[in-house]
C-alpha cells in the first residue's frame, strides 16, 4: 500500500540533485541512500570473511605484480 510523505522544499531540492535521471523516482533516491545502512547478507558475509583469509594467507597480488605479468606499461 502506497502512502503519501511531507517533505520541506530543500529536502525535495536535495532528492532532486541525487537523481540519475528525470525518470528516477523519490522512492528509488530513497531506497539507495538506505541501502548503505542496510545488514549484510550471510553470503556477503561470509565471502568477506574468505577474502580476508586470503589476505591473510597472502593469496594476494598487487597491482605491481599484474602489470609485470601481463606486460602491461600503465
Amino acid at each position: 500500500m502506497a502512502t503519501t510523505i511531507q517533505i520541506s522544499k530543500e529536502l525535495q531540492q536535495e532528492l532532486v540533485k541525487r537523481k540519475l535521471s528525470e525518470r528516477e523516482t523519490y522512492e528509488e533516491i530513497i531506497w539507495d541512500l538506505l541501502e548503505d545502512t542496510m545488514e549484510l547478507s550471510k553470503a556477503t558475509k561470509k565471502d568477506i570473511e574468505e577474502s580476508r583469509q586470503q589476505i591473510r594467507e597472502g593469496k594476494v597480488h598487487s597491482w605491481e605484480e599484474i602489470k609485470n605479468e601481463l606486460r602491461l606499461n600503465v
